[in-house]
């Protein structure tokens, strides 16, 4: 018999306290037990440091001292995982992510079937049952992978509620983009990792996204004081646009235009303020050359 895989669990959090317990709570209680939980704190207030600080050997806790955003966030579990574990794969997740108790147990099931994966991306749900339209996911031929499809099947990318990595993945491709900040990162990591090899919807690994509403991101009905982290989705679009072949880059240049023309057409709130964000988010884009870093086991 081979010897059970291993595998660390990374939370990022930053100030959802209420949230964060309940995310650890289903870790703690997982079918196929988690050889390490790391929680990375983009420097939550004080109450969010005393409850970490409180569960002692049960978590690796990483406290930074800025808030570098999720995809800061990611970064820096994804490099405690490589260079402080010997486990086989990081399993990613925010702390708004909702695991079942089988959750782990079924991506190892995939995964001791058909270990040559980059990646695994979970079936994500909303509280009331349905797919989370957040974290929507596309077969290869980018048609959406509806609710009733139950194999797993190939994907191109995936995003960081629910993403199981393999160590030659994280080896190969290096880590998710801190620079990033928020937005995108998750889709330019998979779809990286997937060009190293392929990455899998497993929808037996299920999990519950608790976030207030069941909506997609959208500048257009997003809220006039949201508008500027948007800057964020559009400057990485483009970025990770410009890795892709010709035809899905094109389509992802022009989609900010698209949101350009609708939102130049509409009655939303702050519409000014929101065409201006994706002209300065657009042409930053064309000039973005984040730096990807590697990792280097320590010996």
């Amino acid at each position: 018999m081979s010897e059970q895989k291993k595998v660390s669990a990374v939370v990022v959090t930053y100030n959802r306290l209420d949230l964060l317990k309940q995310s650890l709570e289903a870790l703690f209680n997982q079918e196929y037990p988690l050889s390490h939980i790391i929680v990375v704190d983009n420097k939550s207030e004080a109450d969010t440091k005393e409850y970490l600080e409180s569960l002692g050997d049960k978590i690796d806790y990483l406290r930074l001292e800025e808030n570098l955003g999720g995809a800061g966030g990611f970064n820096r579990g994804v490099r405690y995982f490589a260079e402080h574990t010997d486990d086989d794969y990081v399993w990613l997740m925010d702390d708004d992510t909702m695991a079942h108790p089988d959750t782990l147990a079924k991506f190892m099931d995939f995964a001791n079937e058909k270990p040559e994966f980059s990646f695994l991306a979970s079936k994500v749900l909303w509280k009331d049952g349905s797919l989370a339209k957040m974290n929507v996911m596309h077969y290869m031929n980018n048609k959406l992978i509806p609710a009733t499809e139950t194999k797993p099947v190939q994907t191109r990318n995936a995003t960081f509620v629910s993403l199981l990595v393999s160590r030659a993945a994280v080896e190969a491709v290096g880590l998710p983009i801190t620079d990033f900040f928020i937005w995108g990162d998750d889709i330019e990591y998979t779809e990286r990792a997937a060009r190293f090899m392929p990455g899998y919807f497993v929808p037996a690994a299920q999990v519950t996204h608790a976030t207030k509403g069941n909506v997609g991101s959208s500048l257009l009905n997003d809220s006039a004081d949201r508008t500027p982290r948007y800057y964020y989705h559009y400057r990485n679009k483009i970025y990770y646009a410009r890795q892709r072949d010709w035809y899905r880059k094109l389509r992802a240049e022009v989609r900010p235009w698209l949101d350009y023309v609708q939102i130049s057409f509409s009655k939303t709130e702050n519409k000014k303020g929101k065409l201006a964000i994706i002209r300065k988010g657009v042409k930053a884009g064309f000039n973005f050359n984040p730096v990807v870093e590697t990792v280097k086991k320590e010996k």
